[in-house]
């Protein structure tokens, strides 16, 4: 029987949030806050708002089609250096696939599985407390998309599906990255920005990452399990039996060779720089991509390609990524639409004042829902921080509530919901990489975010009684 309803395409889908969030601009008030630029220990300079600043414009900015048409292109161009990181990604694991290294792990991982239960037990917990720490301590974000394009497929040849395969490292590095004690992007700039010690707090906040960490794991394990029993409870199933085997790579790659050790060691020897680059020299989007385009040339050789294939495999790879970039280039531009019609700081404002005489243990979770809210608008960490946290911090001083947990408040607020909100670019190319529509990931990942959203109030709920600082 054919099904009467059909979710629409996912660049459908965020399309029309680009006419929606066009349509707002044409009712709520265009209004601005004024700026500051200030120098936030450990990070450089941010711009910040002035608490109490907000104004009206004179003019409405209202922006009408010409802009809903241009608004992909601009948003191409916010998040070029997104878009690129992707295309290189992508064409560094094609060439990476085609030493067949991928495949023969895979293989011994399966085989693994298949003897030892135990094995199976604990690979899914290690996998995710791992990036859950990448989340915590650096502030571990695009550095997940390339891992999707290996997690994928060995969920799926462990019998789960491509949801369990994109939850490993998006909900990991998620969770660890919403309850992180030491992520500079985040923590450490809201931080500076409310002039508390930086990296403060680090005991509550290990207990906060532990917790989150465990209901996203456990929340994780219970649903792969019910798909290995059930293949077809998934709601990606068909999705997931329509993939296409890359070329019989899994019947001719089916030992893992000398060769193949070669190309991982190398390939490891790249993700290990990677953190190290991060952490030492604080690499982002160009340097990460750049040691991708090394990393694809160097398994190439190592795994005994041709000059020209290696060539030919970055083009194929990136080519099969074009989607995942438009997606990208969508889902910037619904933030673009908002931007340009100056409703944002009005939003802001009124979220903000709203919560305004309630006492400390509301407030505090009042402002746990604003920054939940907020970050639908400005989904970068950073971003929100220096937009919010000068007028979140004076307002926690008037109500009883310590920096320190309008800090937390800010950084669940942010975090938890990067996990849905289609205007994340990150979580719209793991998606798209992994071919998954944003409804079904949605329709998935909302109970867990109604985990972490009431373990968020009785956390604030707590700090707040503890008087904790």
């Amino acid at each position: 029987m054919t099904p009467r309803f059909k979710s629409p395409d996912t660049t459908l889908l965020i399309f029309s949030m680009i006419v929606i969030a066009a349509i707002m601009t044409w009712i709520v008030p265009s209004g601005a806050f004024e700026k500051d630029t200030i120098e936030v220990e450990g990070v450089g300079t941010r711009e910040v708002v002035v608490p109490g600043s907000f104004h009206y414009l004179d003019e409405q900015q209202p922006q009408g089609i010409g802009a809903v048409l241009t608004a992909p292109v601009h948003g191409f161009l916010d998040a070029a250096d997104i878009v690129i990181f992707v295309l290189i990604v992508g064409g560094a694991f094609s060439v990476f696939a085609a030493t067949g290294a991928i495949d023969a792990v895979m293989k011994r991982v399966v085989l693994g599985a298949a003897t030892n239960t135990a094995f199976e037990l604990v690979l899914i917990p290690v996998l995710m407390i791992f990036f859950s720490l990448g989340g915590a301590t650096f502030g571990m974000a695009e550095e997940v998309i390339p891992m999707i394009l290996i997690f994928v497929p060995l969920s799926i040849a462990l019998g789960y599906d491509s949801i369990v395969g994109v939850a490993i490292p998006m909900v990991g590095s998620g969770a660890g990255f919403a309850g992180a004690p030491l992520n500079p992007f985040t923590v450490g700039i809201a931080q500076g920005i409310a002039e508390i010690p930086l990296f403060s707090g680090l005991d509550f906040r290990w207990i906060v990452w532990f917790f989150t960490t465990t209901v996203a794991v456990v929340f994780v394990m219970l649903y792969a399990r019910r798909i290995k029993q059930d293949p077809t409870r998934s709601s990606v199933h068909e999705i997931d039996r329509a993939r296409e085997k890359p070329d019989g790579r899994e019947q001719t790659h089916a030992a893992l060779t000398t060769r193949h050790k070669l190309v991982l060691t190398f390939f490891l020897a790249g993700i290990g720089m990677l953190v190290f680059g991060v952490l030492r020299w604080q690499w982002y989007i160009n340097e990460i991509a750049g040691l991708f385009l090394a990393i694809g040339i160097i398994v190439g050789i190592a795994g005994g390609l041709r000059a020209t294939d290696i060539s030919q495999g970055f083009i194929a790879g990136a080519k099969d990524l074009l989607g995942t970039a438009l997606i990208i280039g969508l889902a910037r531009g619904i933030l673009v639409v908002m931007r340009d019609g100056q409703i944002i700081d009005t939003v802001l404002n009124a979220l903000a004042t709203s919560i305004e005489g309630a006492g400390p243990i509301l407030t505090a979770q009042l402002m746990f829902f604003v920054q939940t809210t907020i970050n639908f608008f400005i989904p970068s960490g950073s971003g929100q921080a220096a937009l919010t946290m000068p007028v979140m911090a004076p307002l926690a001083d008037l109500v009883g509530v310590t920096r320190q947990t309008a800090v937390l408040a800010y950084q669940m607020g942010d975090g938890f919901t990067n996990l849905i909100i289609p205007t994340n670019p990150v979580l719209m190319g793991a998606l798209a990489l992994a071919n998954i529509p944003w409804q079904k990931w949605a329709r998935w990942v909302i109970a867990l975010q109604v985990l972490f959203f009431a373990m968020g109030l009785v956390v604030l709920g707590v700090a707040v009684s503890i008087g904790w600082s």
